[in-house]
């Protein structure tokens, strides 16, 4: 009875380890430039985790200088972007949209021109919870789609964290 007991309480635990820790999905990169221009990156951060996390810094060898921003209107109604130092919170068991016209990663300064079906290596830093290393398309032929249009959830169906 208590290897039946002990087999029960792996299956119910299971669930919560097959889905432990940060994972990034639907990434792709953009670019309006060649050599000196810039690019971005959008992304879904999922937390699968009890605890908020926090995306905080950015790092690439393909721009001289890789920042997060996002979009605010200003008083006057002009929408601006601006830097965002303090990163961008993802909530436990919850995800964050980096997506066009909002939160995203800018890169400044293309070494080289961003070309489709390239890959663009970015290592996302999540502070004391770690690095995570990524290999992000390059799509300059997207166009804005459910995934892009807002919200942390948008374009996700059924999908469950």
């Amino acid at each position: 009875i208590r290897t039946l007991l002990a087999a029960a309480a792996a299956l119910v635990a299971l669930p919560a380890f097959a889905h432990d820790g940060v994972h990034v999905e639907d990434v792709y990169a953009r670019s309006n430039g060649g050599i000196g221009g810039s690019g971005a990156v959008f992304l879904v951060v999922d937390n699968h985790q009890i605890e908020d996390d926090r995306l905080i810094g950015v790092t690439t060898d393909v721009a001289e200088k890789a920042e997060l921003h996002t979009h605010k209107e200003s008083a006057d109604g002009v929408m601006q972007m601006m830097a965002v130092p303090e990163g961008f919170v993802i909530p436990a068991n919850d995800s964050h949209a980096l997506a066009r016209g909002g939160d995203h990663i800018m890169l400044m300064g293309l070494k080289a021109p961003l070309k489709d079906g390239e890959n663009v290596a970015l290592v996302l830093d999540f502070g004391d919870c770690g690095l995570i290393h990524i290999a992000v398309p390059v799509d300059n032929q997207r166009k804005p789609d459910a995934a892009d249009a807002g919200g942390d959830h948008a374009g996700h169906g059924a999908m469950t964290h």
